[in-house]
């Protein structure tokens, strides 16, 4: 149960919950922009060396309407899902993770993308949360892959994948242009079959 600190900002948020030990996902909602904008803003030297350059007006109100309708709309058609990551003990917002570039037919895979907000990092909150979502991932939504790639020097990153149980495949030359630059990254996978003995492999804090 949510804190009675907490209020439900729709009836759409409060319609699907995920939870964690510590943590617990939910929709992102039009009415999460100050909370939202002012964890960005305050995160965003420790955020921007692992992002896609941010936009002039990124954090402005208009700009996360609109990026709350393409989140709706891409839920709806199924090709992707985002979640905001909040503590369990008042509500708050803590971070942020998407699965991206789902695919169906022969491949049922997805693109794993997270962040989480400088002064709650460091706290196995993101583990926590990863370990909430994959169950969803392969028992409800029927995919059979998790992808996530990460840059090389980011060790906080891979620490957090391989403590969840994901297996480092592979390295991608110039893959994602991150904060104005190309880069190389890791490519790490978690398959459906390998969930249920890695799980209880999965050790450390973490992200």
């Amino acid at each position: 149960m949510a804190s009675p600190m907490f209020r439900f900002r729709s009836r759409t948020e409060k319609a699907f919950r995920l939870d964690g030990k510590r943590v617990w996902l939910r929709y992102p909602v039009a009415g999460d922009h100050g909370e939202w904008s002012r964890l960005r803003a305050e995160s965003r030297a420790f955020l921007e060396p692992w992002e896609p350059r941010w936009a002039d007006d990124d954090l402005t109100r208009s700009a996360f309407r609109h990026r709350i309708r393409r989140y709706d709309t891409d839920r709806e058609a199924g090709q992707s899902l985002a979640l905001f990551v909040c503590l369990n003990s008042t509500g708050e917002l803590a971070g942020g993770i998407t699965l991206g570039a789902i695919r169906r037919g022969a491949a049922q895979s997805c693109m794993l993308g997270y962040w989480m907000g400088e002064r709650h990092a460091g706290k196995g909150l993101m583990r926590d949360a990863l370990h909430a979502l994959v169950p969803h991932v392969f028992d409800r939504m029927r995919l059979h892959r998790i992808e996530a790639a990460c840059i090389p020097d980011n060790a906080r990153s891979q620490r957090l994948l391989e403590n969840v149980g994901f297996r480092r495949e592979g390295y991608l030359n110039g893959y994602l242009k991150i904060n104005g630059a190309w880069r190389d990254h890791l490519l790490y996978a978690l398959i459906a079959e390998d969930w249920p003995s890695r799980r209880g492999k999965s050790s450390g804090s973490g992200e």
